[in-house]
């Protein structure tokens, strides 16, 4: 489709998520992490709706559920230290964020391979 709006038939639950999928499945979050802090820190801070926890929680218990997680970033690796959310969310990933370049995907996959 080339609708690029949501439709709430398009969301699956997080929860089901974790509970259908094996943790030995690998995952790969894609997008800049750009965002305010308050949109990771705090509880409703979601700008599209109310989240009883906060985005944090939720990428702690994500990459607990599956340990082989990457984070691949289109913005350039060299502009990362400049922006507080994607540094917050580079470290609640161990790190284990890459640029989304061919050396960055390779990067990723050599993470994901160990």
């Amino acid at each position: 489709s080339r609708d690029n709006r949501r439709h709430p038939h398009d969301f699956k639950p997080t929860f089901e998520v974790l509970n259908t999928y094996g943790h030995d499945y690998k995952l790969i979050f894609v997008g800049d992490a750009t965002m305010s802090p308050y949109e990771i820190v705090y509880p409703g801070g979601s700008v599209e709706h109310w989240n009883e926890e906060s985005g944090e929680v939720w990428l702690n218990r994500l990459t607990s559920a599956y340990p082989k997680t990457v984070w691949l970033n289109p913005v350039a690796e060299k502009y990362w230290d400049y922006t507080p959310s994607v540094q917050h969310i580079r470290t609640a990933m161990q790190n284990r964020m890459f640029p989304l370049t061919l050396d960055g995907l390779e990067r990723a996959m050599r993470e994901l391979s160990r």
